[in-house]
């Protein structure tokens, strides 16, 4: 090589290392604000979704009427719920990557046990707040032991086999529940809710927009916790572990401990999620325990996206809009209008949604919420192939 060849090659460097300590600076400024926007945008929302009950917003064939009617702010407000326990369940699933087939059992434990409480403390005299304090904290509790109890059983084992113990918990949950032992469960009627002790701002049609408000915070509380557990020491060696089990143990790490403390805490924010449920609908079924609702999260997790804590928000949202209102349209007489290929097919409800399922597996592998990668990018990519793609 020449003296000339030698000064371009080296020009050439110079200009690239140049160019390089240029745009380093602004793609760390931009990566800096990224998270303010997120936080800002976040915030904005959770504002206008607090609004929806004074405004009159209607969108036809998606919310049975304006935004301010009960029947809508019921529907949302179970929307929301659903989206809080799916969060909580893709904690469990998405993060640490432990494949429940029981994770409704917390959320019937919820909703039962609060149900119970109040019925419990009913005959005691003290004033109905403080019994309405109690029960929530009982079975707050409950939530918690029962959490703790299966997950020190079930990750004793690993894989399919920890799929098998969570989902024999929840058939011996769902049979309790069903058993109606002592009266407490209602049976195959399900559990009316005492109202005695519920304050009155949480009873009766005219206070679903109260209602509606509690949703809301249950799913802001459940969001913070699974962003706080996931940002922290616990949620990192979870997701290591996660994806390489034995390299966490030869660092000397015990993933049991963390994977169990993920365990117990998506479990109690299910019971959360279940108190929620039960006030609102004024009583509990025993649907809510079987393995079918589980299920139901696992294709809501995957519908919304694995790889994004938003994915859980936006798949369950999505998800309860669609099995509501493909019921009514199932018994619409439009569909009953069709000719039998079209008319058999679309008049089942769990057909479009099993379709539906099935065409985001296929051609959405990031979930809906991958959609935005997908366009930014112009390529197929996994939600967890980059840090940098994971939502705030």
């Amino acid at each position: 090589m020449n003296d000339r060849q030698t000064l371009g090659s080296a020009r050439q460097t110079t200009d690239a290392a140049a160019s390089d300590s240029t745009t380093a600076p602004a793609g760390t400024a931009a990566s800096a604000r990224r998270p303010l926007w997120l936080a800002l945008g976040g915030t904005a929302l959770v504002v206008l979704l607090a609004l929806l009950p004074l405004l009159a917003i209607d969108i036809p064939g998606v919310l049975p009427g304006p935004t301010y009617t009960p029947g809508t702010l019921q529907l949302l407000a179970y929307a929301m719920l659903i989206a809080a326990l799916a969060l909580s369940y893709r904690m469990m699933f998405g993060l640490a990557g432990l494949l429940s087939f029981g994770h409704a059992l917390f959320f019937a434990a919820g909703a039962y046990g609060l149900g119970m409480a109040l019925d419990a403390f009913a005959p005691v005299e003290w004033p109905s707040e403080l019994i309405f304090l109690v029960s929530i904290i009982v079975t707050l509790v409950a939530g918690l032991v029962l959490g703790a109890t299966v997950g020190a059983l079930a990750l004793r084992v690993t894989g399919i086999a920890f799929a098998m113990v969570t989902l024999a918990f929840a058939q011996a949950g769902s049979v309790l529940i069903r058993r109606n032992p002592g009266g407490a469960t209602g049976g195959d009627e399900g559990l009316a809710l005492d109202i005695t002790n519920v304050p009155d701002a949480l009873v009766g049609v005219m206070n679903t927009r109260n209602l509606y408000w509690v949703a809301l915070g249950v799913l802001v509380l459940v969001y913070l916790v699974v962003l706080w557990v996931e940002k922290s020491r616990a949620g990192h060696v979870a997701e290591a572990t996660r994806e390489n089990e034995l390299r966490v143990r030869v660092l000397g790490i015990r993933p049991y401990r963390l994977q169990l403390l993920i365990f117990i805490v998506a479990s109690v924010l299910a019971a959360v999620a279940g108190m929620g449920y039960v006030l609102l609908q004024s009583g509990a079924t025993p649907r809510i325990a079987t393995v079918d609702f589980t299920l139901n999260l696992l294709v809501i997790v995957v519908l919304g996206g694995v790889g994004y804590r938003w994915g859980a928000i936006v798949g369950g949202i999505v998800y309860t809009l669609l099995d509501q209102r493909l019921t009514a349209l199932a018994g619409s007489d439009a569909i009953a209008a069709l000719p039998d290929v079209l008319r058999i097919p679309l008049s089942e409800p769990l057909f479009i949604l099993g379709t539906l399922f099935i065409l985001v597996v296929l051609f959405l592998p990031g979930g809906i919420a991958g959609i935005p990668q997908r366009m930014r990018t112009g390529r197929k990519q996994h939600p967890a192939e980059a840090e940098e793609t994971a939502d705030a």
